[in-house]
C-alpha cells in the first residue's frame, strides 16, 4: 500500500467522524484544509431522489451564484452579423458560424460555455454528439439559446452556473475557490442549494435531497446537513 503523504493524513484526521454538519461548518473545515499549491475549488454534490431517465425526474437548471465562481469561463457564441458583434463587444471569446462548427467538429473545443441564437440551432444541432457529452450543448432551457447574446455572455462571464442531474440522480457544480472568504462560499453554497430545490420536477416522488458533500480539489469530502443547507 502507497505510504500516504503528511498533507493527507492531516487532512483525514481533521474529517475524522465528522458528518451533517451544517454549511458553515463545512466550508470553515475544507477551507481549513485546502492546502494545495494552487486555488482549490469548492465542490459540492447533491445526491438526489429522481431516475433521470425519466423526462418527468430530470433535474436541470441554472443558478447566477452572488459571489461568483472564481473562474475564468471561455464563452463561444454561434452568431451573425449584429448578434455576432454583440457577443464580441459583450467580452465572448469566440464568435462564428459554420468556420466555428468545422472547428469543433476538428475536436478542438477551447470554450466553457457555448451560446447560440435561434437561427444557429440547425448549424449546432449537427454538434450534438461532440458538445452535448461535454454538457456545452446549447439550450433554450438555461438561457443559452437566446437572442440576447450579450446578457448571455455577460452572465456566463459573472458567475452563472449551470447543473443537470446524472443517471444516478446526482447534481455537482464549482461554487466557489478556496481563497473566497467563508461568507461568501456559504452564500454561493446555499444559493445553489435553493436553486436545484426550485428544480424539484414533477415526477419526483419520495424525498428528493437525499445527501449533500462539500469537498475541495485535492481534499476530503464533509457531509453537510440537508434540513441546514436548504434553510432559508
Amino acid at each position: 500500500m502507497a505510504k500516504l503523504g503528511k498533507r493527507i493524513r492531516a487532512a483525514r484526521e481533521a474529517f475524522a467522524g465528522k458528518e451533517e454538519l451544517s454549511v458553515e461548518e463545512a466550508v470553515a473545515l475544507i477551507k481549513a484544509n485546502a492546502k494545495a499549491k494552487f486555488d482549490e475549488t469548492i465542490e459540492i454534490s447533491m445526491n438526489l431522489g429522481v431516475d433521470p431517465r425519466h423526462a418527468d425526474q430530470m433535474v436541470r437548471g441554472v443558478v447566477g451564484l452572488p459571489n461568483g465562481t472564481g473562474k475564468d469561463v471561455r464563452v463561444a457564441v454561434f452568431a451573425r452579423g449584429a448578434k455576432a458583434e454583440e457577443a464580441e463587444a459583450a467580452g465572448a471569446d469566440i464568435v462564428g458560424a459554420e468556420d466555428l462548427m468545422e472547428t469543433v467538429q476538428s475536436g478542438k473545443i477551447d470554450f466553457d460555455r457555448c451560446i447560440a441564437t435561434p437561427d444557429m440551432m440547425p448549424i449546432v444541432g449537427r454538434l450534438g454528439k461532440v458538445l452535448g457529452p461535454r454538457n456545452l450543448m446549447p439550450n433554450p432551457k438555461v438561457g443559452t439559446v437566446t437572442m440576447d447574446v450579450a446578457e448571455a455572455v455577460k452572465n456566463a462571464k459573472g458567475g452563472e452556473v449551470q447543473f443537470k442531474a446524472e443517471k444516478a440522480g446526482v447534481v455537482h457544480a464549482g461554487v466557489g475557490k478556496a481563497s473566497f472568504d467563508e461568507g461568501k462560499l456559504v452564500e454561493n453554497v446555499r444559493a445553489f442549494v435553493a436553486a436545484v430545490s426550485k428544480a424539484k420536477p414533477a415526477g419526483a416522488k419520495g424525498t428528493y435531497m437525499k445527501k449533500i458533500s462539500l469537498t475541495s480539489t485535492m481534499g476530503p469530502g464533509v457531509s453537510v446537513d440537508v434540513n441546514n443547507a436548504a434553510a432559508e
